[in-house]
């Protein structure tokens, strides 16, 4: 390099392009690598009630705290305790909709009258005058249809928790199974209220059983992406599309 001249180190404009979309495509792949299932804090387990210590022996044969039913079962009754819920839910719904609107309309203008007599003007192009009268008639009708089907089918299991015994002996359960697979991450989400009396005696109950009881299937990831309607075809069958 001769003396005098100044190297010029600056990137291309293009070449700074590239650079800056080489990152971002780079950044989404780090971004996607990290895919391990999120926690619900809504759903999480609640740990056991704290079991008071037991009074000290006071030299009776039976003593408060120290008791122990002969024929106690597994089923779930405290706080904390873990209940299985087996998912049976078999969902059929249909919807018909039918609407039509029918609008007519006729309006008549009279002529107006001077002494008595009708207004009319001398008509350039015809043998007959103009006639100020009009009638104007309007005839609309609409008429649509719309039929929704939709039929769902849940099965499968989950453990929940106990996280608080009513005043009336019912437990309020919650609970959530976080899967991750390659592609994406599905949720399953578990929340209501048992009856005692519907617990099985291996600890179980159906999820048509849980009252107030919400049950949520979701998932993120590639595969759920995959499977949402694109924005296009949602403008077409909303309420914005004209026809």
């Amino acid at each position: 390099m001769m003396k005098g001249q100044v190297k010029d180190n600056r990137i291309p404009f293009f070449g700074g392009m590239k650079v800056l979309i080489v990152l971002a495509i780079a950044g989404l792949q780090l971004a996607g690598c990290d895919s391990a299932p999120k926690r619900d804090p809504e759903y999480a387990a609640v740990p056991p009630a704290e079991i008071p210590s037991a009074p000290q022996g006071n030299g009776s044969i039976y003593q408060a705290g120290f008791e122990r039913s002969w024929f106690e079962n597994v089923r779930a009754r405290r706080v904390g305790d873990i209940l299985l819920v087996n998912l049976v839910e078999d969902t059929e719904a249909s919807h018909t909709n039918d609407g039509s609107v029918d609008r007519n309309s006729t309006t008549n203008i009279i002529a107006p009258t001077l002494f008595g007599q009708g207004v009319s003007f001398n008509n350039p192009f015809s043998s007959y005058p103009y006639n100020l009268s009009q009638s104007l008639q309007s005839d609309t009708a609409f008429a649509g249809d719309g039929e929704n089907t939709q039929n769902n089918e849940f099965n499968g299991s989950i453990s929940v928790t106990v996280t608080d015994v009513l005043s009336n002996g019912y437990l309020q359960v919650r609970g959530e199974k976080r899967i991750g697979m390659t592609g994406g991450n599905e949720y399953i989400r578990v929340s209501g209220t048992v009856r005692p009396e519907d617990i099985n005696i291996d600890n179980t109950v159906e999820s048509t059983r849980i009252a107030d009881a919400t049950l949520v299937y979701v998932g993120d990831g590639q595969v759920a992406d995959a499977s949402k309607m694109g924005w296009l075809a949602r403008f077409f069958i909303s309420a914005v599309w004209p026809f």
